[in-house]
């Protein structure tokens, strides 16, 4: 617990601090969001020119304080240090997080230069989504654990992801092997990235909502930590169900030092924003969101964890489909909160409300995941 906390508060001090320096930095690169006037939103009135690619100081902060949380493992009992050396879980959801990023920061850097809304192509975009998602399910897949015990047995041969399809925890009758698991990761990495980069547009909406949703992967990591099947100090009392899973502290430690980082970042991304995350930071905590489903076996939890995304994506797959098939729109304008803007609706209302809603539904998952717990054990 120690080493997340540790995480947690060094990215939060990194992300509040090094924010004003990237707002300056950007400033000075000219480096602001393009918006486009003739949408009769209110929330566009007075952004023009406000800085982009925050995402940059938050993902960085994340990694960080990442390094700074396994320092602080080092202290910890000798029958917790496995998990002090990098693992190959913190390599693919550190990687998700930053070339998902990447993808991003590539698109709001075109925008930028471009001085214009529309920035890297759909196609490209969509390539680059791929293959991020691709890259990692393979390394997610393919590489299991050889942890061992003081006596050198193996103790552990998990693998980042899993070959089962999940909800609180594998589905055994759900085996659906590796290539196709490849693109479920695929499918939810970019479910993932969309959804969190559609949600963006109203100051402090996507970072709040990705705030509870990492906040509610740390507790659940942790707690399949503190109920890991490769503890064997928990798995001696063979009546307590256990969690199969690779390295749980590693992941609450990302988690929440991501978590952490945001918070920080949020000081100054909310109304009036002094700086806007950008495609780099929605699309990077999109892929780092994709991986924490990814390895705590939780993938169809995750619609409900991140109830918030899966409303907006659905308002703007209904306006699409809408308009296309009978030539009206269901919504004034998608992404939903717009639409609630243009019927008179006040930013902060807007995103306080959806923040609650974003609420719910973590908490709902919440409740399933330790009720399922509960079942378990009885």
């Amino acid at each position: 617990m120690r080493a997340v906390i540790v995480a947690i508060g060094v990215a939060f001090l990194v992300s509040l601090l090094a924010t004003p320096l990237a707002i300056k930095v950007f400033a000075r690169l000219k480096a602001g969001q393009p918006i486009r006037s003739n949408l009769g939103l209110a929330s566009n009135e007075g952004k023009k020119g406000t800085p982009t690619m925050g995402g940059v100081v938050f993902i960085l902060a994340t990694v960080i304080a990442y390094v700074a949380g396994h320092l602080a493992l080092t202290t910890l009992p000798d029958a917790q240090i496995a998990q002090v050396e990098p693992t190959i879980t913190a390599l693919v959801l550190l990687g998700l997080m930053v070339f998902s990023g990447a993808v991003g920061f590539i698109d709001d850097f075109l925008k930028v230069r471009k001085r214009h809304s529309g920035g890297l192509n759909k196609r490209g975009k969509l390539f680059g989504q791929i293959l991020v998602g691709a890259v990692f399910g393979v390394v997610a897949l393919y590489f299991p654990s050889s942890m061992t015990d003081a006596s050198g047995a193996t103790t552990n041969t998990e693998t980042v992801g899993s070959t089962t399809l999940s909800f609180i925890r594998d589905v055994p009758a759900l085996e659906i092997g590796k290539v196709a698991s490849v693109i479920v990761i695929i499918m939810v990495v970019m479910a993932a990235t969309n959804g969190v980069n559609l949600t963006d547009g109203l100051d402090g909406l996507a970072t709040g909502a990705s705030v509870m949703v990492l906040a509610a992967y740390a507790l659940i990591a942790f707690w399949q930590y503190r109920h890991w099947c490769a503890d064997p100090t928990y798995t001696a009392n063979p009546n307590n169900y256990c969690y199969a899973v690779r390295d749980p502290l590693e992941i609450a430690l990302i988690a929440g030092a991501a978590a952490g980082a945001c918070v920080g970042f949020l000081w100054w991304n909310t109304s009036p924003a002094r700086i806007f995350m950008g495609d780099t930071g929605a699309l990077g905590l999109g892929g780092l969101i994709a991986g924490m489903a990814m390895s705590t076996r939780t993938v169809l939890l995750l619609p409900i964890l991140g109830g918030l995304f899966v409303i907006i994506t659905m308002s703007v797959v209904i306006q699409i489909i809408s308009f296309r098939t009978t030539g009206k729109r269901v919504f004034r304008m998608s992404p939903l909160q717009h639409h609630f803007e243009l019927a008179g609706w006040s930013e902060v209302n807007i995103v306080v409300r959806f923040w609650i809603i974003a609420g719910i539904g973590v908490a709902i998952a919440l409740g399933l995941f330790y009720s399922d717990f509960l079942a378990s054990m009885g």
